[in-house]
């Protein structure tokens, strides 16, 4: 069986309430279930029945290390369907302290963020399979977003789990 999308990530973290509200309020999600240990969030627009879980663990819980000293996930990554869309959470992360780094990959225009537990996610728009010819996916180069806007249009829909040219 071949694995078409990834459904929904689990993430262990310090503080319900605290993560709740920052994937709440930067990022869009809501809450659809949850427990006095766990909470089960759905992004806006999306099918799945969650597409994060937060378990919460206690402010003693240490560090991830992953990346640093051991094995583990580095990122997840999530995408937007408008450029504008992308600007907004790029000034929402911004003004929360928990923007890292944001990168054009050529295919994809990503935002890299922490949350409050230091654990990294990407949010990104990518270009639409029929926009990619002449585009260098293996050549990163600063974000500018307004000139993406100007280059792809504000209205152009992300090219929704598509970053290379689909094959025919």
């Amino acid at each position: 069986m071949a694995i078409h999308r990834l459904n929904h990530a689990v993430l262990h973290i310090r503080d319900l309430e605290r993560s709740v509200e920052f994937y709440s309020n930067l990022l869009g999600f809501r809450v659809v279930f949850r427990t006095p240990n766990a909470a089960f969030l759905q992004a806006e627009g999306s099918t799945n029945d969650h597409d994060l879980g937060l378990f919460h663990l206690g402010a003693d819980a240490g560090d991830s290390e992953a990346g640093v000293r051991t094995v583990g996930l580095f990122h997840l990554a999530w995408e937007v369907q408008t450029l504008p869309e992308l600007k907004d959470v790029k000034n929402r992360l911004a003004e929360a302290g928990a923007l890292v780094n944001e990168t054009d990959h050529g295919t994809t225009k990503s935002l890299y963020a922490k949350d409050p537990d230091g654990l990294e996610f990407e949010v990104c728009w990518l270009v639409p399979a029929e926009l990619l010819p002449g585009i260098h996916p293996e050549v990163a180069s600063p974000l500018d977003i307004d000139a993406d806007i100007r280059r792809f249009g504000a209205q152009t829909l992300s090219g929704v789990g598509v970053s290379t040219a689909l094959p025919r």
